[in-house]
């Protein structure tokens, strides 16, 4: 067990923390990192304390930016601006991001011609909405000899909404029920 240990900590490579906030100062402990000063240019390759005296006679800190590279990256900066500058942008991310839900709308092979034109209105609603719409026809008991109906009235569903919606998987027979995606053109 000590000789796995002893490996990995001679072999110049450590095992980092796997924590979210970066490393900064004192608390990185590789013995060689690759610069960047405070204005973005690169100095290169110095020793941990050297980099450490350049950060504190700046006035800021210095973080480990790249872990990974050989040898790692550290950049000196303002850790309180940068710790905001990423939080910044992780919000604005969130903003950013669509989800798109998929809705189900629900029909039967013996459906009347007015309910079946107030179920393309709600799929018109839910694709405005931008959502995907995925259509079901089940079929129980005897209907399943007549399949070729359900097929018509899921036809008639998509020739409806063909003017705001687009198949996005053609209708599949899946046991007893027809299965169809719609989405926004």
């Amino acid at each position: 067990m000590e000789s796995c240990l002893a490996k990995i900590f001679t072999s110049g490579r450590q095992d980092l923390p796997q924590q979210n906030s970066p490393i900064i100062n004192e608390n990185i402990t590789f013995r060689e990192v690759r610069l960047i000063g405070a204005g973005g240019e690169a100095i290169g390759v110095v020793t941990i304390d050297e980099a450490l005296r350049a950060a504190e006679n700046v006035g800021l800190d210095l973080v480990l930016i790249a872990a990974e590279s050989v040898p790692p990256v550290c950049k000196i900066l303002d850790y309180g601006k940068y710790r905001y500058e990423l939080q910044k942008k992780k919000t604005e991310s969130r903003k950013k991001q669509k989800t798109v839900s998929l809705k189900e709308v629900q029909v039967r092979p013996f459906i009347g011609e007015n309910d079946l034109l107030v179920k393309c209105r709600s799929i018109k609603k839910f694709i405005e909405a931008g959502d995907k719409v995925k259509l079901v026809l089940r079929f129980r008991g005897r209907e399943m000899n007549r399949q070729e109906i359900g097929q018509d009235v899921v036809r008639k569903v998509i020739d409806y909404c063909h003017e705001f919606a687009k198949e996005e998987s053609p209708p599949k027979l899946d046991g007893a029920v027809i299965i169809a995606v719609l989405t926004s053109k």
